[in-house]
């Protein structure tokens, strides 16, 4: 049965039922009581957690795991090739003059000789030369991979064979263990992120304290965040990106928070409140939504521990982690520091800029706007449908795909040898792959691996095979095959497939040889297949949780349903968008995209999980107006018109400054994981404000009506209730609650559907 607001029943309600739901009011109250103790407790832990992650450190790794195939050969060489067991790095020459000239050859033949006693190596091959003489190459065997050598002994070899390199004989590094320990120098992207913050707060404001206060929470927020996060990365595997992607989140999430609750605040304070009782407004309004927003976050990330690795867990741990401290600061840290504040809140106003709040209900432009969208609901939700469908078809030509080393920096030792590898000799030696052969039946299998080497080299994508390597007892061999195209190649990809589902068994049929395809190369293929056949699952359970719990806010069936699929449909435009930059190179002038590759398998999963929890933000914030509105017993029209005017400009800010900071990183960060992360999430939540929310939302919930809070009476009963904003009971009730008062019984409207 569809719900009218002369239809809604009063109920009689007390303060005292009130206490439990109304916590958040009590904490403000609290924190603005005792505002010195909550600054200095904020203080002092922030002290505290800094010192020691300083103290202790951090271990971020690169270790992503292994599954498949590629794990079954690491497991084989770890049991079999013990000296073979680590990962290698390639110490790369080029010389104006042939490497084989007496000067040039003799340094080389130092260089090597001066590597092969270093800690951690186990051996130094020799140099294999290009055909013009001019590049060649020398592997680096480590005794462990990459994440459990020491740092210090990687930058050893780097150090000694940089030492070699003089004008005419260049000497560049690359590899794993390599580009574990180099990476590029920060990006000013945090500080571009900021500076637009602030720029955008101040023409929300137009107050240089109201501005400040969110910076300043987020700032606290982010900071004891990577504290925790850097003590917490001795215990689960993080990457090595991984504190610049949560201070991209932590600051996005951190100001937006922040934002919310002082725009109440200041609302407050237009309506004559004191500022004591403005915090307790804020706090039972604006503060459940944060809470209910980060709790969304959190329950979004908790999807990746279904894909099984374990540093997605990792990463899914730091940014909640981060998220739960930037919230904690908005939640404790802003009601005190609003105490200090007080109605010096609008002091320092910039001249021209916004008006202070006042209890005035807006009838501006975001009004206008709703009405606009409102008469003519069917044509502007079909061409906003239309814009977001052409914005996410490049998401169906997506490959997902580790990237190498091609795409780091120009400026780093990774690059120049990948570059230079290539120049001599051929993208694919950039990548080889691993194979590991046993061999139960002695000399006759030694035949068969013989006669299928032979028949390797002449497979089209194979530019090299070296010889068979036997191990002590000869019952197991090792392959390497170079293949002709880049580790991150579709060709690259479609040869080991082929290798493991027609050549190989072609090879071995009849036989007891088993050969399996292993490497880095093939790991990255392995681990890529494994995360896109889990991704959808991810979204599927995110989404069920989703549902389930915007139902239990909103008492209505369609209002999730249409909130799961416009989230949908923002993911879906941000995919397209980071697929036609990245990997089809649109734009790539624009964004200094130097070479166009696949999307790194993990990008998808990570980006779906954090926009789909930040984006419940916006539906949160807007739709707790609209009903609150359609309670006060407006129709569904007006309700939803006046909803997006009280939201709209808050709502503006706020995606504003979260495409800001997303999008710093993608101008200011020379790291490409961080980049595509960066581009995805602006993207996503530019789509989100502004087809999403203020087209989309509207035109559909106009065409609804009262269908909107449609809830079957059984369905009530079955699912939990879960207040996020009281902004429908009365302001002394709630300041009443917070103080700890008598309060005479009041009614306040309740829902409930057949």
């Amino acid at each position: 049965m569809t719900l009218t607001p002369a239809e809604v029943q009063p109920i009689a309600t007390t303060t005292s039922g009130l206490q439990g739901r109304n916590s958040l009011a009590r904490l403000g109250a609290w924190c603005y009581d005792h505002r010195r103790r909550v600054l200095i407790g904020w203080l002092v832990g922030a002290v505290v957690v800094i010192a020691l992650a300083s103290t202790i450190g951090a271990r971020f790794l690169n270790d992503f795991g292994g599954v498949g195939q590629s794990q079954q050969v690491q497991n084989i060489l770890q049991e079999r090739f013990p000296t073979r067991v680590g990962d290698t790095a390639e110490v790369v020459f080029h010389s104006s003059a042939p490497l084989d000239s007496p000067l040039v050859r003799s340094r080389i033949n130092a260089t090597l000789a001066s590597l092969r006693p270093l800690h951690s190596v186990t051996s130094v091959s020799t140099l294999t030369r290009s055909p013009d003489d001019r590049i060649g190459f020398a592997t680096v065997q480590f005794n462990a991979v990459s994440d459990k050598l020491p740092t210090s002994d990687v930058q050893r070899v780097i150090d000694v064979a940089g030492s070699f390199a003089k004008p005419g004989l260049e000497v560049a590094l690359g590899g794993t263990p390599i580009s574990a320990v180099v990476s590029p120098s920060p990006g000013s992207s945090e500080g571009i992120g900021i500076l637009a913050a602030i720029i955008i707060m101040l023409l929300a404001f137009g107050s240089i304290v109201a501005m400040g206060l969110p910076i300043l929470t987020a700032l606290v927020g982010v900071g004891v965040g990577y504290g925790v996060v850097a003590l917490v990365s001795h215990l689960l595997i993080d990457p090595t990106f991984g504190p610049e992607m949560m201070a991209m989140v932590g600051l996005g999430v951190g100001i937006d928070y922040a934002l919310f609750i002082v725009t109440r605040y200041r609302q407050g304070l237009g309506e004559e409140l004191s500022p004591r009782d403005a915090v307790v407004r804020s706090m039972s309004t604006a503060g459940r939504a944060v809470l209910f927003a980060g709790s969304t976050v959190f329950i979004s990330l908790l999807g990746l521990f279904l894909v099984g690795q374990s540093y997605l867990n990792g990463l899914a741990v730091g940014t909640i982690l981060t998220v739960l401290t930037v919230m904690a600061a908005a939640l404790t840290l802003l009601p005190a520091m609003l105490g200090f504040s007080g109605r010096a809140i609008d002091r320092l106003r910039v001249p021209g800029l916004l008006p202070a709040a006042t209890r005035d209900r807006p009838r501006g432009f975001w009004w206008r706007w709703s009405r606009t969208v409102q008469r003519r609901p069917w044509l502007c939700g079909l061409a906003a449908l239309v814009t977001l469908g052409l914005l996410a078809l490049p998401l169906f030509s997506m490959r997902l795909a580790f990237t190498d080393a091609g795409n780091d920096p120009t400026n780093l030792t990774t690059r120049q040898a990948y570059d230079l590898i290539s120049s001599g000799f051929g993208p694919g030696f950039n990548g080889p792959l691993v194979l590991a052969a046993e061999l139960p039946g002695g000399a006759k299998d030694r035949a068969v691996l013989e006669a299928f080497e032979r028949r390797l080299s002449a497979v089209p994508g194979v530019a090299r095979v070296e010889p068979p390597t036997y191990n002590t007892s000869g019952d197991t061999a090792v392959l390497i095959v170079y293949p002709t195209s880049s580790p991150q190649a579709t060709t690259t990809s479609t040869l080991v497939q082929r290798l493991r589902s027609t050549i190989i068994p072609r090879a071995t049929a009849g036989t007891d040889v088993k050969i399996l395809v292993g490497g880095e190369t093939a790991a990255g293929i392995d681990a890529s297949s494994h995360l896109a056949q889990r991704l959808p699952l991810v979204i599927g359970l995110v989404i069920l949780l989703s549902f389930v719990l915007l139902m239990s806010v909103f008492r209505s069936v369609l209002i999730p349903l249409k909130a799961a699929a416009m989230n949908l449909l923002s993911i879906g435009a941000a995919y397209g968008a980071i697929v036609a930059v990245y990997q089809w190179g649109w734009l790539s002038s624009i964004f200094a995209v130097s070479r166009t590759g696949p999307i790194d398998p993990w990008i998808p999963m990570m980006m779906f999980t954090i926009t789909f929890g930040l984006s419940m933000d916006y539906e949160v914030f807007l739709l707790t107006r609209v009903q609150e509105e359609w309670l006060q017993g407006r129709d569904n029209s007006n309700a939803v018109a006046d909803g997006i005017a009280l939201t709209g400009r808050v709502i503006t800010a706020a995606a504003a400054i979260m495409v800001c900071v997303f999008g710093s990183f993608v101008i200011g960060d020379p790291l490409r994981v961080l980049d595509v992360f960066g581009l995805g999430l602006a993207v996503a939540i530019l789509v989100d404000a502004t087809l999403v929310r203020m087209i989309l939302v509207p035109s559909i919930m106009q065409i609804l009506g009262n269908a909107n809070w449609w809830f079957p009476r059984w369905l009530d009963r079955a699912v939990p209730h879960f207040n996020v904003e009281s902004g429908s009971i009365p302001e002394k009730t709630l300041i009443a609650v917070a103080s700890n008062t008598p309060q005479a019984p009041t009614q306040i409207p309740r829902t409930s559907g057949n």
